[in-house]
């Protein structure tokens, strides 16, 4: 079994760590966050820290489930704090504690207590993270595998199929680190990534929504995924489902849309203006967070691959640390635009522009940008050296994944 080092959130804990401020790494089950604390601990170890100023808390393992009384957690770190030296705290899962913020504040002001905590439901993390615990926390967002740490962790004849081969896999299989630390494809793959939707859709999701009518959740999320990259509203996703005989009323469509954004298992993508410079409120876009979940839900998998890469793009632009929007322009729009640092970037993606009337209208938004951030279109087209086109660069996708 092979963990993969997760080295850019790596660095992120390793920065931060002993400053007097919560780190929270929040993410979708599974991603790797458990995993990530895993390998933090033995850094600490490395660094000379020694093992009982290390306290671990999983919500999620039986053992501690008596400690989802934020009383009984502050007792049982407080009676094994080591006086006199720094104290890691790891309290994964950290949202099935009640109120678990007022342990947290408890231990967060002393001065030998640095705590980190995971949560997988925006919810009970992101969502009041800015009120209970406010101006003391900092935050780390946690993805899936990128494609380059995937290719990293396969092992045995995985690694030696060619890149094409081996990101048709991280089409199929999603980019869950089980996958890759098993090498698991086929039907054990599929078979795990059902558990996680299952657990997705139960625990984070019907229970703290109180979904009475599953199949209608379902139903959403079905909707939702066969239709990444395209514009949806509440509106036309309740009269699309209603004309299909399986009716739901905006209200309720809201409602669980809400769901799945705050398990993490949806990322909204708003409209930006790009000539007014402003946000816009309506017709944004979604992705989902794991492309091996979206297929257990469709049936046609490479209707829309040009949909589909978006997904990845999007998701990696992310992970590369850029607010991401989709560009609106007066009678066109532009794929993503990604900022940082005060700056933009601006992206186009298809699976092909080899043909010139292809190639034109993938061209053609970028012409009506009235600024000179760089523009980039990325393909799978096999490109060789710099292709410019009047300043848009065209990339091969996978190279361009591949960049440190």
């Amino acid at each position: 079994m092979q963990l993969i080092e997760r080295q850019e959130y790596l660095a992120w804990l390793e920065r931060w760590q002993s400053k007097q401020i919560i780190k929270v790494v929040s993410g979708v089950r599974r991603c790797g966050k458990s995993t990530l604390f895993d390998l933090f601990r033995q850094h600490l170890l490395r660094q000379g820290v020694r093992p009982e100023q290390i306290l671990t808390v999983n919500f999620e393992a039986i053992e501690f489930e008596l400690l989802r009384d934020y009383h009984r957690l502050y007792t049982y770190i407080s009676e094994r704090l080591q006086a006199g030296s720094m104290n890691y705290i790891f309290l994964d899962e950290v949202q099935h504690c009640r109120e678990y913020q007022k342990a947290v504040d408890s231990l967060f002001i002393k001065d030998n207590c640095d705590l980190y905590l995971t949560g997988s439901n925006a919810y009970f993390m992101s969502g009041e993270l800015a009120t209970v615990l406010s101006g003391r926390y900092v935050e780390l967002k946690m993805l899936p595998l990128s494609f380059k740490e995937f290719i990293q962790g396969l092992q045995g004849d995985y690694a030696q199929l060619s890149r094409g081969q081996q990101f048709n896999l991280y089409l199929e299989y999603g980019a869950l680190p089980f996958i890759t630390r098993y090498n698991s494809f086929g039907s054990d793959a599929k078979n795990y990534l059902q558990d996680v939707y299952n657990t997705i859709i139960l625990n984070d999701i019907v229970q703290r929504l109180g979904v009475a009518d599953v199949t209608a959740l379902g139903n959403i999320a079905k909707f939702m995924v066969d239709n990444i990259g395209n514009r949806v509203s509440v509106n036309k996703i309740a009269n699309t489902l209603k004309s299909a005989g399986k009716g739901v009323d905006s209200k309720t469509v809201d409602k669980y849309l809400q769901g799945y954004t705050d398990a993490l298992f949806l990322y909204k993508a708003p409209r930006y203006n790009i000539k007014g410079k402003q946000l816009l409120t309506t017709l944004g876009k979604y992705y989902v967070v794991d492309l091996g979940l979206r297929n257990l839900l469709v049936r046609n998998k490479a209707s829309d691959i040009g949909h589909v890469l978006e997904n990845v793009v999007y998701l990696e632009l992310l992970r590369r640390g850029y607010e991401v929007y989709v560009g609106d322009l007066e009678n066109s729009e532009v794929d993503f635009i990604a900022w940082k640092d005060g700056r933009a970037e601006y992206y186009q993606v298809s699976a092909t522009a080899l043909e010139e009337s292809t190639l034109r209208r993938e061209l053609a938004p970028f012409k009506n940008i009235p600024d000179n951030y760089p523009k980039y279109l990325l393909t799978l087209d096999e490109v060789f050296g710099e292709m410019d086109y009047a300043g848009v660069q065209k990339k091969n996708l996978l190279s361009w994944l591949l960049l440190s």
